[in-house]
């Protein structure tokens, strides 16, 4: 996570990024986010309903789902990918004028 969160405030001006968490209650979903995520730059949550994961078709973390600004899945995969991967699937959303 903090190759992500360190993506994330690089590209805040251009990608919003959104993690959910599930299985858990809201403090110790806070606390691991504080921790995990330290420079603000992602938004988090807890789905407590799964409603998230179900919508997605996602049984199990860590997933990441790209999604444009009108709601098009363009890529997902399971388990972590390196800092060179992660930036050229957000170069590639971005070029997609998500």
């Amino acid at each position: 996570m903090p190759v992500v969160d360190k993506l994330a405030a690089e590209y805040a001006d251009r990608v919003e990024f959104v993690a959910v968490a599930w299985q858990s209650t809201f403090d110790k979903t806070a606390a691991r986010a504080a921790e995990l995520m330290p420079s603000g730059a992602i938004q988090w949550g807890l789905d407590e309903q799964q409603a998230v994961f179900a919508t997605y078709g996602i049984g199990g973390q860590p997933w990441t789902v790209l999604i444009t600004g009108s709601d098009v899945e363009v890529q997902r995969w399971p388990g972590a990918r390196s800092e060179d991967e992660i930036r050229r699937a957000l170069d590639d959303l971005i070029a997609l004028g998500a």
